[in-house]
């Protein structure tokens, strides 16, 4: 039989099969070859005498650290425009690591009664033009939930963004339960000597929500230069245009990119960003 897995404690795993969520060891093969299985893996499992036993890992798409999650397909990048104000740059970096991890990530505008239609137009089409979709949500009234519960569907969906934004209220309104903790609960939890939270998904309208925030940590100095290129979605439409197959889209002439940048195909917001984080890979890559 082939399921997901949900939840691993203790060293039991629990495969969800059709619906079915099966208890689970792992074979002492995996031991062996010095891999353990995770939430979200793919697996084959037999059952001999009720008992299920994990006989092979499908290889994974991608696999998080923090939370520790292996096949995320899609990420809810929430963020709010006001109440705290966005901040482009973290907004970026969060779109850039779901480029880096092959994640579809998806724009939600959470607390949208507090900003005008101008606004929401301005960011919708900034966004847009760099090829993500874009959902303006209030997760304490529930308005436009129904859109996100629909893409969750034969999704494993994770949250990430800034804190308090409004990620577990919008998580525990989805699931129909509390999920993450909310407010100043959290914070304390955070600052707990021996809080640990273990990944778990959990099944809603046909697909699944991982229930730990996602991407703790931004900081970006593990990329290499050449290859941050590749992670800013709306250039791919123009990088076949440079005079150089190797256009770093900096300083180099005849460059599609910047051309799209001067023409406004490409905003000058996001290109700026690049130069930002190119500058940053580069000077910690020079101290070390």
């Amino acid at each position: 039989m082939e399921g997901t897995i949900i939840k691993g404690i203790g060293g039991f795993y629990y495969v969800d099969v059709d619906g079915e969520v099966i208890e689970c060891k792992a074979r002492g093969k995996f031991r062996n070859e010095k891999v353990s299985p995770i939430v979200g893996d793919k697996v084959k499992i037999t059952l001999e005498n009720g008992k299920g036993a994990i006989e092979e890992i499908k290889e994974r798409s991608n696999m998080l650290i923090r939370p520790l999650v292996a096949n995320v397909t899609q990420a809810f990048v929430v963020f709010a425009i006001k109440k705290p104000d966005l901040n482009m740059d973290l907004l970026n970096k969060f779109l850039l690591l779901c480029e880096y991890n092959h994640i579809e990530a998806i724009v939600v505008f959470n607390k949208c009664d507090l900003i005008t239609e101008e606004e929401k137009e301005h960011y919708n089409e900034l966004l847009k033009k760099a090829h993500y979709n874009v959902i303006f949500v209030e997760g304490k009234s529930g308005k436009n939930l129904d859109k996100l519960k629909e893409l969750m569907k034969d999704n494993i969906t994770v949250f990430c963004g800034p804190s308090g934004v409004g990620k577990s209220t919008i998580s525990n309104k989805l699931v129909g339960r509390e999920l993450m903790e909310t407010g100043e609960i959290s914070e304390k939890l955070k600052r707990g000597k021996h809080t640990t939270r273990h990944s778990e998904l959990i099944e809603s309208d046909h697909g699944f929500l991982v229930d730990t925030p996602g991407f703790s940590n931004l900081d970006l100095s593990f990329l290499k230069e050449e290859e941050v290129k590749d992670y800013i979605r709306d250039f791919h439409d123009f990088e076949g245009g440079c005079k150089f197959t190797s256009c770093a889209h900096v300083s180099e002439p005849k460059c599609a990119v910047k051309d799209a940048v001067e023409e406004g195909k490409i905003s000058r917001e996001r290109y700026e960003f690049y130069l930002d984080v190119l500058e940053e890979v580069k000077n910690r890559r020079n101290k070390r």
